[in-house]
């Protein structure tokens, strides 16, 4: 049995994985080596969605999630804030009218 890939991945870890994630990052999530994700694709029981990109193995992050019985995403008060500035940006009519009082 080989060692894992380095220590179990935490929440938030794995709440900020791009788009896709290689192999190795997809089997610390899960917790197994790197040898039982290569054996488990070789015998097509991988439990996420198995991309191949040319020599390599991509793992979407909604399925690895998923996988996980991470069904959503936490909603954090910055994030919340900056939308919500955001949002008010985009609604000013006159951006970059500059009111004087006097």
């Amino acid at each position: 049995m080989s060692a894992r890939s380095g220590p179990p991945m935490g929440f938030a870890e794995a709440f900020d994985l791009p788009l896709c994630v290689g192999l190795r990052t997809a089997a610390r999530a899960l917790g197994i080596s790197l040898g039982t994700a290569y054996r488990l694709i070789r015998l097509d029981t991988f439990p996420c969605t198995v991309l191949r990109v040319g020599r390599c193995y991509r793992i979407p992050t909604a399925c690895l999630l998923g996988c996980l019985g991470i069904e959503e995403r936490p909603v954090y008060a910055a994030d919340l804030e900056a939308g919500a500035a955001y949002a008010a940006r985009l609604d000013d009519p006159h951006p970059h009218e500059t009111e004087y009082f006097g």
